[in-house]
């Protein structure tokens, strides 16, 4: 018997009407009405009358309602023992970091992973997104933090945060004298970036954002934000960097500069492969749906500045 049918029908019996049951579960409406027909088939009976003030339970459905509670209650305290099992037992967790995002909120949810199982060994690397995704789709890894948009679509990503983009300037510079930095400024000013096949996602929004009617001036390319930052400060050219790396950097001679809105951001976020989720990485994955009591504090870094 299908655990997910009898789930749907004690949320059903909850709520007593097919629109709400289906809304609290995310489902069509239609969709749930013949995954609850398919129930009363698989039994035999029918369980529940229809009708246009709601639903009912038939007598057949009272009984079949107390039986789907404690067989999805023994499948819970199930399903709690094995998971408790396994942090016992502990195992390995292959884990990617990307290089631009570390920190914040990522540190915090892996603390909190770590805190919740501690026999667990976290095996972890740092790389590019592009790498980071590489790994995924070659089973390397259970799950990788990357800088979305990803463009494999076999992975999935839940986002963490997202971080403001910031202008670098040389000190110089004229920009490095306003405030705020309009859009137009930047439009033709030899930049830095990094090589795009580093992360396609992240490069295609950066330019979007920043040179949205065109004007890139790609000057040359740098193997990560710390030498982006120095290329500025040798004082020839501009670069668009992450908030909280260019900020903990601090690199002498350069100068960040905030943009008019609407403010450019990147995201950070998980991704995993959904055909290949270990009980570990589904373990991380959980700890993104409940933030550890000091993500507050951690996540500021990614946070947009008023």
């Amino acid at each position: 018997m299908d655990l997910r049918r009898l789930r749907y029908f004690v949320v059903l019996d909850e709520e007593l009407n097919f629109t709400r049951a289906a809304r609290r579960l995310h489902l069509a409406q239609p969709a749930l009405s013949q995954q609850l027909r398919t129930l009363e088939r698989e039994l035999g009976a029918r369980l529940i009358e229809r009708g246009p003030g709601g639903c009912t339970l038939t007598p057949v459905g009272v009984v079949a309602l107390a039986e789907a509670r404690a067989v999805l209650a023994r499948a819970d305290s199930a399903r709690s023992r094995i998971d408790a099992a396994i942090r016992e037992q502990g195992g390995r967790l292959h884990l990617a970091y990307t290089r631009s995002a570390r920190g914040g909120l990522v540190d915090a949810v892996v603390a909190r992973f770590r805190r919740e199982n501690p026999n667990v060994e976290v095996i972890a690397e740092t790389g590019w997104t592009a790498l980071n995704v590489a790994g995924l789709l070659s089973g390397k890894f259970d799950a990788a933090f990357v800088r979305p948009p990803l463009y494999e679509p076999e992975l999935r990503c839940r986002i963490l945060g997202t971080e403001e983009l910031l202008l670098a300037v040389p000190a110089g510079h004229p920009l490095a004298g306003l405030r705020r930095i309009p859009r137009e400024a930047v439009a033709g000013e030899p930049a830095v970036m990094w090589p795009r096949e580093n992360g396609p996602g992240m490069f295609d929004r950066t330019v979007e954002q920043i040179w949205p009617d065109g004007g890139f001036t790609l000057l040359r390319h740098e193997p990560d934000d710390e030498q982006l930052l120095r290329a500025v400060a040798g004082g020839s050219v501009v670069a668009a960097v992450p908030a909280g790396r260019a900020r903990a950097l601090r690199v002498p001679g350069v100068r960040l500069r905030r943009f008019v809105a609407p403010l450019p951001t990147i995201d950070i976020g998980l991704a995993f492969h959904p055909r290949r989720v270990s009980p570990l990485a589904q373990r991380l994955l959980s700890a993104l749906d409940d933030p550890p009591p000091d993500s507050a504090s951690a996540q500021s870094p990614l946070a947009p500045q008023k």
